[in-house]
């Protein structure tokens, strides 16, 4: 039996459904997630695409590619955002938001270098991205 947790965008136009455990969960730093998600950090849960669908609402969903690392998706109804699709790395970004019930349960902090709030959490913090997904997996002091 797996896990199964589902979500929406902030009006519910959009559903979402992710089942079984998330690759990796943590906090991104870098000035593009500050900036999209309007806040200091954002908090990502990355699964395999086969893991996430869409149950409803699939004409509502908005596409914006800033680079070809990021297909950021939200919905064209309330604006609220749902996921970004990392396609050089085979792995979902569901907002920690998104999906309420999953147990955010942070592993990591990615982009350290540009962060604009200290965190002292205990958590490997990292330069940039880990070495295989193309950072230098170089870590940083709290």
């Amino acid at each position: 039996m797996t896990d199964t947790h589902t979500g929406q965008c902030f009006c519910g136009a959009v559903q979402i459904e992710v089942s079984g455990a998330p690759e990796a969960m943590g906090y991104c730093h870098c000035g593009s997630c500050r900036s999209w998600s309007a806040g200091p950090v954002n908090a990502f849960t990355l699964w395999n695409p086969t893991n996430v669908k869409v149950t409803r609402g699939s004409e509502f969903i908005g596409h914006f590619k800033k680079t070809d690392m990021s297909d950021r998706q939200f919905c064209k109804q309330c604006g609220g955002h749902l996921m970004t699709d990392h396609p050089p790395l085979g792995l979902i970004d569901v907002y920690a938001a998104t999906i309420p019930t999953l147990a955010f349960a942070p592993g990591v902090h990615v982009n350290y270098a540009e962060t604009v709030l200290r965190m002292h959490d205990g958590l490997p913090k990292l330069k940039d991205f880990p070495a295989e997904f193309g950072g230098s997996g170089e870590t940083m002091a709290q």
